[in-house]
């Protein structure tokens, strides 16, 4: 067992709490009042509204793109995805994802490698929203040169991945032939992982060969952003703060650029960071946009939260088991004694 001073989550934890810490330390209590007695409820239940239409939007898209492999319900996309969101969450910084990975394998029913691919696509797909509102939203605001710079890069990945996904995609058969003759004989352990990687990981891109799921995935990507966007908007009317769509446009974007890498548990004190400092842009003063950072970031993980566990109690799992039960895994599947992909056994069967 770590000592809890060598673990992730511990130092995570404390960075988080010095960045709380340093968000809020010039708040005073009567400025807390001030801006209670000011609050339009109204807008403020958009806000909840919106975000919740944004979680569930995002596990309807997780189900499309599965939606080659296996058909489910909505219901159950969402609850699984919100749960898969939890883990995201609470577990140190990428491990988050590692383990929606194999929630998701394990309750989907598929290999994880299909739901790795999957995964891909997802980002890809908030990738390439991004750069469009970035786009847009450039038009409105001039963007500092730092972040500019980096939706560049961020383009330019973007497009790298699609290319590389699509070309994988359709040269399947020459890959695996070009992996027999220069793998197979020499050495035939890594010619066969080689092999089932490529064939599962095409499976999980199967949607790319179809324009109008990739024309559905990213439409429903931009309603998907649109609605957090909205989440933002809202919450700023609420604070009685005279701010432009746009501005929330520019929160959302540059949250989402900083947040990109999770260094704490939930984003605590990098995401009130983020959107502080973002807020300031637009002079909005200190204590407002701390408070502002903080009941956006609570609004956007009640869904997930409420869903979530939803999905858990029904289960009737427990996140400790979700962390733990498949801690040894690996991504890929093990294969047969003999050689021979598990595919093929069972196409053999």
């Amino acid at each position: 067992m770590k000592v809890f001073w060598k673990k992730k989550q511990f130092w995570g934890g404390l960075i988080a709490v010095a960045l709380l810490a340093y968000c809020v330390k010039d708040i005073k209590l009567s400025e807390i009042r001030i801006l209670l007695s000011r609050v339009d409820l109204n807008f403020l239940l958009l806000a909840i509204v919106s975000s919740y239409v944004y979680l569930i939007l995002k596990g309807i898209r997780w189900r499309i793109l599965l939606s080659p492999q296996k058909k489910e319900s909505y219901r159950w996309a969402v609850s699984l995805y919100s749960a898969g969101q939890i883990l995201n969450i609470v577990m140190p910084v990428l491990t988050g994802q590692v383990g929606r990975l194999i929630l998701f394998a394990r309750k989907e029913g598929l290999r994880k490698t299909v739901i790795f691919s999957a995964i891909v696509l997802e980002i890809l797909f908030d990738a390439a929203t991004l750069i469009i509102f970035v786009f847009f939203t450039s038009l409105a605001f001039a963007f500092p040169e730092e972040y500019r710079s980096l939706s560049y890069i961020i383009s330019g990945i973007t497009v790298v991945i699609i290319i590389g996904l699509y070309m994988t995609l359709h040269n399947q058969h020459r890959l695996e032939e070009v992996g027999r003759r220069h793998l197979r004989d020499r050495w035939p352990g890594i010619y066969i992982a080689v092999k089932k990687f490529i064939r599962s990981f095409t499976k999980g891109i199967e949607l790319l060969r179809s324009s109008q799921h990739i024309c559905g995935s990213l439409l429903i990507s931009l309603v998907i952003w649109a609605c957090h966007m909205l989440v933002i908007f809202f919450l700023i009317r609420s604070f009685g703060l005279e701010l432009p769509l746009a501005a929330a446009a520019v929160v959302m974007i540059v949250n989402t650029v900083v947040l990109m890498v999770p260094i704490t548990p939930g984003n605590a004190g990098t995401f009130e960071v983020a959107v502080s400092a973002s807020l300031a842009a637009f002079s909005t003063g200190r204590s407002d946009a701390v408070l502002f950072s903080l009941a956006l970031h609570l609004i956007d993980l009640l869904p997930i939260f409420t869903l979530g566990m939803t999905f858990i109690h029904y289960d009737r799992t427990t996140l400790k088991e979700i962390k733990t039960r498949h801690a040894d895994e690996v991504i890929f599947d093990r294969l047969s004694e003999d050689g021979t992909l598990l595919e093929e056994e069972e196409e053999r069967v």
